[in-house]
């Protein structure tokens, strides 16, 4: 059975085509610029030509595009976009026309010349296939797994940050589990609309599963040999953009902290996944430093967990106090987050369980 993994994040787009038949270390695997860096680009050539911009397509992660976006309005140049492809700046279309943005319907935007188009999606099934097929992979897929990070829908004018955190805690109140986090494509909330919209550029013919970018790479550790003889850890994902911290029985959640990785140094990993071990970090106090938050979902059985890292950003935790084991599942740290979404579409589709654990675990 084949898995096609793709992990999109801010700074990466991590793809893994997992096939039961091979030993994992052989399977294909690249990773390459994130779809909003490719998005970034182009808009940043569009604002050197001095061309307007016409926005087609779904809903995709904003960052480095979003910032973009925003010197190209500032230097005086037009921006129009449909309105799922606008909802990649802000959910709030309000929002995205007080900015500048022109909104037109689908159309309008056909009938549109002299503009630079460029299509929104965060997945392109069809270049990945080309890209396969030119290297001389299989190209058969039998399923996919896709993980992003979704702040959410939030309601006009209430802080994004605390609506996605309020997600996280929603699902691990509803069942403790990291694997909670993972959906079908008929399972995925109404509010997560980038998530939606990332599964709509999948195929619809064959089985699929959602699950976020941080429990992802979080599940990816956990496969590390090393990591999997501990009973109890604390894995640390420091993504390009995003931090989250989960302090685990397994895949049992104790508790767990988002913040924003720019904003945090060395000291401040150690100062805050310390006293997330203790109990001491307040929700409060992080959301005031701009993070997302912090939940206490069950006491711990002891406070010494075994620290691990993962995560690109990973060379902040570089001569941490913390002494944390850098996490390398399969022999690949960047994959992590892939081989947690194998994982997931496994927990997904109990059917297919067996055969794909057992691929992990190398037993063909």
């Amino acid at each position: 059975m084949r898995i096609l993994a793709v992990d999109t994040g801010t700074g990466t787009q991590d793809i893994l085509l997992f096939d039961t038949a091979e030993l994992v270390e052989n399977s294909v695997k690249t990773v390459v610029p994130s779809p909003t860096m490719k998005v970034a680009r182009q808009i940043r050539e569009a604002t050197r030509q001095k061309r307007p911009i016409l926005f087609t397509g779904v809903t995709m992660g904003g960052g480095p595009c979003g910032w973009e976006l925003e010197r190209h309005l500032k230097a005086g140049l037009a921006a129009f976009a449909t309105p799922d492809a606008a909802r990649t700046f802000d959910d709030d279309l309000d929002a995205v026309r007080k900015m500048g943005v022109q909104l037109v319907s689908e159309d309008e935007a056909v009938g549109m010349t002299g503009v630079e188009r460029i299509t929104t999606r965060d997945l392109d099934l069809a270049a990945l296939r080309a890209a396969l097929t030119s290297l001389g992979a299989e190209t058969q897929i039998d399923g996919v797994a896709l993980g992003c990070l979704d702040h959410g829908a939030a309601p006009p004018g209430y802080s994004d940050r605390l609506f996605r955190f309020e997600h996280l805690r929603r699902v691990v109140e509803k069942e403790n589990d990291l694997l909670a986090f993972a959906f079908r494509r008929e399972e995925i909330p109404e509010y997560l609309t980038r998530a939606r919209a990332l599964m709509s550029s999948a195929d619809g013919d064959r089985p699929a599963v959602f699950l976020d970018t941080a429990p992802a790479a979080a599940l990816g550790a956990l496969q590390d040999p090393v990591v999997a003889a501990s009973e109890e850890q604390l894995v640390l994902n420091l993504g390009n953009s995003h931090t989250l911290a989960f302090h685990l029985r397994g895949t049992y959640i104790y508790s767990l902290y988002e913040h924003h990785t720019g904003l945090l140094d060395r000291d401040g990993l150690d100062s805050l996944s310390e006293r997330l071990v203790a109990g001491t970090l307040q929700h409060e106090e992080v959301f005031a430093g701009n993070g997302h938050g912090v939940y206490y979902a069950a006491q711990p059985e002891g406070r010494d967990p075994f620290v691990t890292v993962t995560g690109p950003q990973r060379e902040k935790m570089r001569g941490s106090r913390l002494k944390p084991h850098f996490a390398t599942p399969h022999g690949d740290m960047m994959l992590s987050g892939c081989f947690g979404l194998v994982q997931a579409f496994a927990a997904k589709y109990p059917e297919h369980c067996a055969e794909i654990e057992r691929a992990l675990k190398g037993q063909g």
